[in-house]
């Protein structure tokens, strides 16, 4: 909203301004808003209608920017009932209010970009609109809108499973230490948030190490300008299984985590990319991580077509045991692990190391006393207890 000397008031308003975000091929309504303070000419009022995407960073002493168009429409506008002189300006009066119309329609769908902010740079859509007057400055006023593309999630290629194996040797002072290995599998790619990843993993330890295997949700916002590439990494939520000691391994089945409320994955931009990831690893103390990341497609809620998705994560956990049958326990006595217990009781008294993901991590064990329930972690770091699959197996 602008308001000076002679004019009172100049807004752009929306037709529906309780909608949220636009998609390709909806149209866009609303209307500018004027009032005066005394007599006014007018030459024009035009709305103009923009969408732009901008990544800018430093890059050493370079400044890396660069830019790029998804929307640009103009049009002016006329009041209605309203008489106009020769050169088309019309006349405004105090104590009247003037509206003037605009509508226009948003290319089809894939030829946007949904609205982004980010570390390094956004895409930004808005309506601009100019008052022209004789022999004075023009007037200017901008009102955003959100644009959110649909993104399907539930296409054959984003419905089939992924997978992949990965081991690394350990060496301590480089002497041979053993190796740890990891091989896991997801039942699809493409997810909407709230939904749950189901993870069927097989982990091995035969290093001297207690090793802990974790697996986290990461969004990776990538960044390109000036022919160069920015990537910014989030972890965005994680969960953890059991230690593992030396000569041991352990196994997930249908352990699950969830897709916290994000943004859908941003693939439609040359400059601007948001993808996510799920990043399957082993916290290995005095060691780098030993990780496998698997693709994920974040797509949009509300497409009347989630059926089908969650159909493939219920069956997953019922085929858990006929394509993981190598990871199937044996039957053994109920442990004490079943027992119901309180929440004092929820963590060790005594855990077997310190597990953190920093570089400085301790090797050996470490006691630690406290007399209540550890904190809850940092934000960056949201680790939960799982108690499916307590038991674990020798390494074979």
């Amino acid at each position: 909203m602008v308001a000076m000397k002679k004019v009172k008031l100049f807004q752009i308003v929306f037709t529906d301004p309780s909608k949220s975000f636009y998609c390709g091929g909806d149209k866009v309504c609303g209307r500018v808003e004027v009032e005066v303070n005394e007599v006014t000419r007018v030459s024009a009022v035009k709305a103009l209608a923009l969408g732009c995407a901008k990544v800018e960073y430093a890059k050493g002493k370079q400044r890396c920017r660069q830019e790029a168009e998804y929307l640009r429409h103009e049009e002016v506008l006329r009041l209605d009932d309203q008489p106009t002189d020769a050169d088309g300006s019309v006349v405004l009066r105090p104590g009247n209010k003037y509206e003037y119309i605009f509508a226009f329609e948003l290319p089809q769908q894939g030829q946007l970009v949904s609205s982004y902010k980010g570390k390094f740079g956004y895409v930004h859509y808005y309506v601009k609109a100019v008052m022209e007057r004789p022999q004075q400055p023009n007037l200017e006023c901008k009102k955003s809108f959100e644009v959110e593309e649909p993104l399907d999630v539930n296409t054959p290629d984003l419905l089939s499973p992924t997978g992949g194996m990965k081991e690394k040797k350990v060496t301590c002072m480089f002497i041979p230490d053993g190796q740890v290995s990891l091989n896991a599998k997801i039942d699809r790619r493409g997810f909407c948030e709230g939904e749950d990843i189901c993870i069927n993993a097989k982990f091995e330890n035969t290093c001297s190490r207690i090793v802990v295997p974790k697996a986290a949700i990461i969004a990776k916002h990538i960044y390109q300008a000036n022919g160069r590439t920015k990537v910014f990494r989030q972890k965005l939520s994680s969960v953890r299984g059991n230690h593992i000691i030396s000569g041991m391994c352990d196994a997930w089945q249908g352990k699950t985590i969830r897709v916290p409320k994000i943004k859908p994955s941003m693939l439609g931009s040359n400059i601007i990319r948001v993808e996510y990831a799920l990043m399957i690893y082993i916290h290995i103390p005095g060691s780098e991580k030993l990780i496998l990341e698997l693709p994920l497609v974040i797509g949009t809620a509300g497409l009347g077509s989630r059926t089908n998705s969650v159909s493939s994560q219920e069956g997953s956990v019922s085929n858990a045991s006929q394509s993981w049958v190598s990871l199937r326990m044996p039957s053994d006595p109920p442990s004490c692990c079943d027992i119901s217990r309180n929440f004092s009781l929820d963590q060790p008294l005594t855990p077997l190391l310190d597990d953190f993901d920093g570089d400085d991590s301790p090797i050996f064990m470490n006691t630690s006393a406290f007399p209540f329930p550890p904190s809850p972690p940092a934000y960056s770091e949201v680790e939960e207890d799982y108690h499916a699959n307590p038991h674990m197996l020798p390494v074979c």
